[in-house]
C-alpha cells in the first residue's frame, strides 16, 4: 500500500534515522498483514500509525509511535498476548510495546508471531473482520495543532 502523502510531512521534523526506522517498521507490518489499513495521527506528543482491518481505531491490532530518539512498536491489546516470544513493556490495562532504536536489532521473528496473534485476537473480538477484503488505505485520522514533539 502506498503511504498517504501526509505521512512524509508528519515525519519530516524527525531525524533521518528515526524517519527511516519508522518506514522500515511500516513495511514490516504491511508485509506481515497486507490486508490492513493504516490510520495516521499527527499527535501532540508523537506521530502515530495504527493498523486495523477496518477504518476504526478500536479494531487496531498494532501501532507505531514515533518519538525524537526512538520508535515504539506496540500492540493495542498486548496485555492479552503471550509473552513467550519476547517481553513487552507497559503497565497499562491493555497496551504493551517494545522500544526500537535500530531496525537491525528489531526482533522480527518474535514480533511477527505476536503480530499474527494480535490480528487473530482482533478477529475473535470482531468476527466481521475475518473476511474483510477491502482495498487497504492509508488514512489521516487527525492532526493536532499544538505539538510538543519535533515540529
Amino acid at each position: 500500500m502506498k503511504a498517504n502523502p501526509a505521512l512524509s510531512a508528519f515525519l519530516e521534523p524527525y531525524p533521518p534515522s528515526i524517519r527511516e526506522l519508522t518506514l522500515q517498521l511500516r513495511t514490516f507490518v504491511l508485509d506481515s498483514v497486507p490486508e490492513t489499513n493504516e490510520l495516521l495521527w499527527d499527535n501532540y506528543n508523537a506521530v502515530a500509525l495504527a493498523y486495523s482491518k477496518s477504518e476504526r481505531l478500536r479494531d487496531a491490532f498494532c501501532h507505531i509511535a514515533v518519538y525524537a530518539k526512538h520508535v515504539n512498536f506496540g500492540f493495542n491489546r498486548g496485555a492479552e498476548l503471550s509473552s513467550d516470544y519476547l517481553p513487552l513493556l507497559g503497565k497499562g490495562k491493555l497496551i504493551r510495546h517494545i522500544k526500537v532504536n535500530h531496525f537491525d536489532t528489531f526482533p522480527q521473528e518474535g514480533v511477527r508471531k505476536l503480530l499474527l496473534d494480535a490480528v487473530a485476537r482482533s478477529e475473535q473480538l470482531h468476527p466481521e473482520l475475518v473476511d474483510c477484503k477491502s482495498n487497504p488505505k492509508s488514512i489521516v485520522m487527525s492532526i493536532s495543532e499544538k505539538k510538543i514533539r519535533p515540529k
